[in-house]
């Protein structure tokens, strides 16, 4: 694990009319840990994610990406400086097998002729995700012949952290990752969190579920109306102090 910092916003405030989303934010992440987001319902949580992966655009402050000052425009800007996220609809094209959704938008085309002609090298791409999701720890079935709404909630995530790992240069948001899963599907998710963690990439947890935070974060911010209350590393984390936090009676 290292220190070094992966993803900076500083000073980020965001209003929408007279409601102050964002309160001159400022917070880091660190490349190598698993930061969990807190907070309740309107703390801010969501817009901060949405400005970090340029969805939503600052009325001030800055963005920066490994020492880099960054203008996110768009998602696009976002995913073209390292940053991808994970939303809880997961954006997969049901019909679809895994290969097809993972290179959705990025497909491989054949050599030659062929190539020019549009005809997508899915052997490759099946080939190429198959050792992804090995080394993931994941066994979801063939990814020739899985459509993904044939597969449970569990399955369908873990798809789409796939996905995101297999992109990303080396930050990951995950927004609500274990949100209406079993105790089962759930503990599969957490344990392709520990694995991602072990690849070096920086994670953001945004959730709910703190038995979760407390297995797999490193590090937890606190959010409370717009503004960070808390930045608690692992040592410190307890379930009753965070709670506190969230709600306002610490």
């Amino acid at each position: 694990m290292t220190s070094a910092v992966a993803l900076e916003a500083r000073a980020v405030s965001k209003s929408y009319g007279a409601v102050s989303a964002l309160n001159d934010v400022t917070v880091e992440f660190r490349r190598g840990e698993v930061t969990a987001l807190l907070g309740d319902n309107g703390a801010g949580k969501s817009t901060l994610i949405k400005v970090l992966s340029g969805v939503v655009r600052p009325d001030t402050g800055t963005i920066i990406v490994h020492g880099v000052e960054h203008a996110f425009h768009t998602p696009h800007d976002a995913i073209s400086a390292g940053v991808e996220t994970v939303y809880q609809d997961l954006a997969l094209a049901p019909a679809l097998d895994i290969a097809d959704n993972v290179y959705l938008g990025r497909e491989v085309m054949r050599s030659g002729p062929l190539g020019w002609l549009g005809v997508i090298n899915r052997r490759l791409m099946r080939q190429t995700v198959t050792e992804e999701l090995k080394d993931l720890k994941i066994n979801i079935g063939s990814v020739a012949s899985s459509p993904v709404e044939d597969m449970s909630g569990g399955q369908r995530q873990a798809v789409a952290i796939a996905r995101s790992v297999m992109w990303s240069q080396d930050i990951l948001i995950l927004d609500e990752p274990t949100a209406a899963l079993g105790m089962r599907e759930s503990d599969a998710v957490l344990g392709l969190i520990e694995s991602v963690r072990a690849r070096g990439l920086t994670v953001i947890l945004v959730s709910h579920a703190l038995p979760h935070i407390m297995r797999v974060a490193d590090r937890a911010v606190v959010m409370r109306h717009g503004r960070v209350v808390a930045d608690i590393e692992r040592e410190n984390l307890d379930a009753e102090h965070l709670v506190g936090l969230i709600v306002g009676s610490r």
